[in-house]
């Protein structure tokens, strides 16, 4: 199933996407959600995030390839950041890039996990149990400003710029996420390529380490970090993160 939330005619709802229709779901999405009985067109709505995060917890320096070419050390325990919800953006709407606050913007593909019910100190073998299902993501990054100061890393400034948490349209509930792979491309000119494979620590293994310091609420969005290839961004462009079996995410920046 694909989850997605929309609004029309003023009024928010949820459903799942079939094709070119939304079967409109009532109650809660994370705790049994049922059929409404009444299907809307997708062209006839407007998309909006497909679930209200209280925050996007995502992660640092997770993939092999990129850890064998820079030539870093692999991180015995999950690295992570926070981006606030201010950032949050979907599909369709407008990365808007910050003049004269940075001069290297990036778009960063990656696989995002979403909590479907309260989670505090569980195993891995465990988390799987809590995973709703999962969407797209782009972590969009201002390069320059995470390593202005040679003191302190700034990825939560860097990459919580309003706009800069992309993800969406969807949520899957039955995907295997090991057999997927991300694709992102700049004006249509592909970038990145890379399996979840490549991911030091694997979905529920994210979810139990993050979960080791923070309680995760049905909701929250983890994006499982990116892989080599990340592509400078600019006003004008349209980027796009695939995912098949999941979506395709498409934004202009403005």
């Amino acid at each position: 199933m694909k989850f997605v939330r929309f609004q029309k005619g003023g009024k928010t709802g949820f459903g799942v996407l079939e094709g070119g229709a939304i079967r409109v779901y009532e109650g809660d999405m994370f705790a049994s959600p049922r059929p409404a009985g009444a299907t809307v067109m997708l062209d006839d709505v407007e998309l909006l995030p497909p679930c209200k995060p209280s925050t996007m917890i995502a992660l640092w320096n997770n993939s092999k390839i990129q850890i064998e070419t820079r030539k870093r050390a692999t991180p015995k325990e999950a690295l992570w950041f926070l981006k606030p919800p201010s950032s949050f953006l979907t599909h369709g709407q407008a990365i808007r890039y910050p003049a004269g606050q940075t001069e290297k913007v990036v778009l960063e593909g990656e696989l995002g996990i979403v909590i479907g019910k309260r989670c505090r100190n569980v195993t891995a073998q465990q988390a799987k149990d809590y995973i709703f299902g999962y969407t797209v993501i782009n972590d969009v990054t201002a390069q320059d400003v995470v390593s202005r100061d040679d003191t302190y890393p700034q990825y939560t400034r860097g990459k919580g710029f309003d706009t800069f948490g992309v993800f969406g349209p969807v949520i899957a509930t039955d995907v295997d996420p090991l057999t997927l792979t991300i694709r992102a491309y700049v004006n249509g000119k592909q970038c990145q390529e890379y399996p979840v494979t490549d991911l030091v620590f694997p979905p529920p293994a994210i979810v139990a380490e993050v979960a080791k310091t923070m309680t995760l609420m049905p909701g929250d969005v983890i994006a499982c970090g990116t892989s080599l290839g990340v592509e400078l961004i600019k006003p004008g462009d349209t980027v796009e993160i695939r995912i098949d079996g999941i979506g395709s995410l498409v934004n202009p920046v403005v």
